[in-house]
């Protein structure tokens, strides 16, 4: 298995600059930590406080110290993406990282009504688009004259394109037509922080069986937010704390934190359920919301976790 982070990109409440450099400090210490892969995620119109650092510039910044032969990537929520401008922002970053790893194409279909009306996007075409959007990236990325009513697209093609093949993770919900669209048209079933490991070993075999159908294998990217600590009573009482005050509507069930042997054993856990489907597995984790140093330090025990895994 590998384990990745999703950095957090809202950091409210403090100055712009200092909203950049959180972000970039997070990269610096997941790099030292040995991380086998970083993305980062995808919001817009978040709001005047939200300090929401949007993820292709700082993954232009992230790059410049980010080890060439790991992979990078960011998450696109492609209805709200035109499918030429994401497919050359792909393009241009995955030149950046070069021919050591693959870049990481993350999609998700989004389902924030306010997120969509700022961006004059239509809730309702959401799947269709988001469709139509990969067929179209994966065209112009491997050099194909692509041509596209839904987009109103005509014979587009781009450069510089990726020198390597990029990976797919496909962002879905444990529904049949969201699973069969990751088995279809992904490199890995990118599985959302709100499904529990129950949820996910019941969606396994719907998932693989649908795989077996397009003749793809399956591989599976589990994003979970964490938080580690050195001291195990501490990080049980910081997370359970998180949860009272409602954080982000998520049960103990679906989160990880406690100390290096409780996140390794909680993290374990994931990766036994692709073992048991014969699916590799990639574990994203995202540091739960706290202060940057408790952040950091979370980062770094992440080294100790990774040593304890499979």
């Amino acid at each position: 298995m590998r384990l990745g982070i999703s950095i957090n990109s809202t950091h409210p409440d403090v100055a712009p600059e200092v909203a950049v450099a959180n972000v970039l400090e997070r990269a610096r210490t997941a790099a030292a930590a040995g991380l086998d892969h970083l993305t980062l995620g995808d919001l817009h119109a978040a709001g005047p406080n939200s300090n929401y650092v949007q993820n292709v510039p700082m993954i232009g910044r992230i790059l410049a110290e980010w080890p060439s032969d790991r992979s990078i990537g960011l998450l696109f929520v492609l209805p709200l993406w035109h499918p030429v401008l994401a497919a050359e922002q792909v393009g241009t970053l995955a030149a950046l990282l070069g021919p050591g790893a693959p870049f990481i194409v993350q999609t998700g279909v989004g389902g924030r009504p306010n997120e969509f009306a700022a961006m004059g996007a239509e809730l309702t075409t959401r799947g269709r688009r988001t469709d139509e959007a990969i067929r179209v990236m994966k065209a112009l990325l491997a050099g194909e004259r692509v041509h596209s009513e839904t987009f109103t697209i005509s014979g587009a093609a781009i450069a510089p394109r990726p020198p390597i093949p990029v990976e797919w993770w496909i962002g879905s919900g444990l529904g049949d037509r969201p699973l069969q669209r990751a088995a279809r048209e992904g490199d890995a079933w990118y599985v959302g922080p709100g499904a529990t490991p129950a949820d996910l070993a019941a969606a396994m075999p719907r998932y693989c069986e649908m795989c077996t159908r397009f003749g793809t294998l399956p591989r599976i990217a589990v994003r979970r937010d964490i938080l580690v600590t050195d001291d195990d009573a501490i990080g049980l009482a910081r997370g359970r704390e998180l949860i009272a005050a409602g954080y982000r509507g998520l049960t103990e069930e679906q989160l990880i934190f406690g100390g290096v042997d409780r996140v390794a054993e909680a993290i374990a856990v994931l990766a036994d359920i692709g073992a048991a489907h014969d699916s590799d597995i990639d574990v994203v984790v995202r540091t739960m919301a706290v202060d940057q140093p408790t952040a950091v330090r979370s980062i770094e025990l992440l080294a100790d976790v990774r040593t304890r895994l499979p």
